[in-house]
């Protein structure tokens, strides 16, 4: 695996590429989510000083575990990455929510967890 800081390093463009291609998307089908996604949740809550984007991220990534939004994990695990969450961490978090959000759910989530980081760039 690699370190936090090489991952996170060689995954901000295609984490940011990523997300703005999802954006773009949402955009043209639902305009006023998008605009909802964008000022509150990413310009207010996302911003806010009380957690790190750190903490967030393993939040949201453990959320779309427990929920198996394996569509969403494609942005939010490169992202996880950028924020300074590691490879381990993410699939540490994995394994610890198998035991409260069930073993399918974390298969699933660790399955796709590995596709996303073979797809980041080398």
């Amino acid at each position: 695996m690699k370190s936090t800081a090489h991952a996170a390093g060689l995954s901000s463009a295609n984490a940011l590429t990523s997300q703005n291609t999802a954006r773009e998307k949402l955009g043209r089908i639902a305009p006023k989510l998008a605009e909802l996604g964008d000022s509150v949740l990413f310009g207010d809550v996302w911003e806010r000083p009380q957690l790190s984007k750190r903490d967030r991220s393993l939040i949201t990534c453990a959320a779309l575990v427990v929920l198996s939004r394996t569509e969403q994990m494609e942005t939010h695990f490169p992202r996880a990455l950028v924020n300074g969450v590691s490879h381990e961490e993410i699939i540490e978090m994995i394994t610890h929510l198998a035991f409260y959000a069930g073993w399918p759910a974390a298969v699933t989530a660790a399955l796709r967890a590995s596709d996303i980081f073979d797809s980041q760039p080398k």
